[in-house]
């Protein structure tokens, strides 16, 4: 069975959306593409791509047409297979193809998709997120951490989660002051 990876972008403390929702904290403190060279680093380890409904619209807005040399993560996020895990969605529209689509039970789903795949990512996606925890179906956590406070919003784990302990595995600061750590759920 294959691993499942959530990656979250949150600020300093702890919130992976403000308040009203938005994420325009991640941009608030320039740098955070200069965390490229890790997340290309990361992405090689990695075999398919994993979005909820929201943050699929998100990302097919940009990246199908991303430019490599300007964002260097826009290669390997437009050679692995994704997938999206809704069931408003009928199609899922990427550039000139489409991605998979996965309906029904969004754990079942998830649960079958690492039986097909050895690394999967899943970004943001939060109500995926909680419930993919909830199922015991995370394996990893990887939490790119912007230095900015925002006070209060939405935090990158379910309320009902409990306590889980973590293992890191690996931890890296970069000099715009962006840090990433990696955790093995225990």
């Amino acid at each position: 069975m294959g691993r499942l990876i959530v990656e979250q972008i949150v600020s300093a403390d702890g919130y992976a959306a403000d308040a009203e929702g938005g994420i325009g904290f991640f941009e608030a403190i320039p740098g955070l593409e200069a965390t490229d060279h890790d997340q290309l680093e990361f992405l090689e380890g990695v075999d398919a791509i994993l979005l909820g409904a929201n943050t699929y619209r998100m990302f097919a807005d940009y990246w199908p047409t991303a430019d490599p040399a300007v964002d260097a993560v826009a290669e390997p996020i437009a050679r692995l297979p994704k997938h999206v895990v809704s069931n408003s969605l009928e199609r899922a529209p990427w550039g000139d193809g489409e991605i998979e689509v996965l309906r029904g039970d969004g754990a079942a789903s998830v649960a079958r998709l690492k039986d097909r795949f050895d690394a999967i990512v899943l970004w943001g996606s939060l109500a995926l997120a909680d419930a993919l925890f909830a199922a015991g179906l995370v394996d990893e956590l990887r939490l790119r951490i912007v230095p900015v406070l925002i006070g209060a919003g939405r935090s990158f784990t379910p309320a009902s989660l409990g306590e889980r302990p973590l293992g890191l595995d690996h931890a890296f600061t970069h000099p715009s002051g962006h840090v990433s750590l990696h955790y093995r759920l225990r």
